[in-house]
């Protein structure tokens, strides 16, 4: 490979993994996809060494790990406040569609308004329905701070690899 290309993809490559890293703070945005892919396209262009095999399969299955963590923790601290299934449910497409329609921000505001409106609507005082939205923000901030983790340490592996 020329010498240049090497040297632009080893340049690209963290600052699209900044890129993931700092969207992380978008509960819908999927900052750590972004950050695999990017190692992923470094091992496609730049080679895979063995030890770079198993460096991407330890990201790989960090992404998959703060990716499915990230949603079992919001909707775990909800639960632990009384939120309903079916409202976190709810809250959970409202926030994916006012996000794909929008922007990532609307689906941010949008998933604790909907599950706000959700729960008072199930029969909840506003003070109930307030607990219970915060129970999902407090589990987002953990999550956040999971996703947040979990993308540094890929972003580690990849320095180590490249």
């Amino acid at each position: 490979m020329a010498s240049w290309l090497e040297t632009a993809i080893t340049i690209i490559t963290p600052i699209v993994m900044l890129f993931g890293l700092f969207g992380l703070i978008m509960p819908v945005f999927p900052g750590l996809v972004i950050i695999w892919l990017a190692a992923l396209g470094f091992g496609i262009f730049g080679g895979f060494s063995p030890g770079g095999w198993g460096i991407f399969m330890t990201m790989t299955i960090l992404m998959v790990i703060g990716n499915i963590s990230d949603g079992l923790l919001m909707g775990k601290k909800a639960l632990d406040y009384g939120a309903a299934k079916a409202s976190l449910v709810l809250a959970a497409i409202v926030s994916v569609i006012v996000s794909l329609i929008f922007s990532p921000l609307g689906g941010l505001i949008a998933a604790p308004i909907t599950l706000y409106l959700s729960e008072k609507n199930q029969g909840h005082t506003k003070e109930e329905a307030i607990a219970i939205t915060k129970g999902l923000m407090v589990g987002w901030g953990w999550a956040f701070a999971l996703r947040f983790g979990i993308g540094i340490m890929m972003i580690v592996l990849w320095i180590i690899w490249a």
